[in-house]
């Protein structure tokens, strides 16, 4: 998982736990099941950013190109580089 991706996960992990604190009494919300739609959407984010990592850099590892991962992934091979490389020569 990258840094930006844990950094969404440890984020929507703390608003879920400020959800948990809400008091209904004074919360304008009956109830924060879309504010909880949202810290979903981001673990899932996060998740699916996780995979598609791994995904790129198994397809780079079996040869393929980025040329041929960025058209996959509908951009440029500069696109993909500048997105996926995580080293040097990679």
């Amino acid at each position: 998982m990258t840094r930006q991706a844990k950094a969404r996960a440890d984020e929507a992990a703390r608003v879920e736990a400020l959800l948990d604190e809400l008091d209904p009494e004074v919360t304008p919300a009956d109830d924060p099941h879309e504010l909880r739609r949202i810290g979903l959407a981001l673990r899932e984010a996060a998740a699916a950013d996780s995979e598609l990592r791994g995904a790129v850099r198994a397809a780079r590892q079996a040869g393929y190109t980025w040329a041929e991962i960025g058209l996959t992934l509908g951009t440029t091979r500069q696109a993909a580089q500048a997105r996926f490389r995580e080293a040097p020569g990679s």
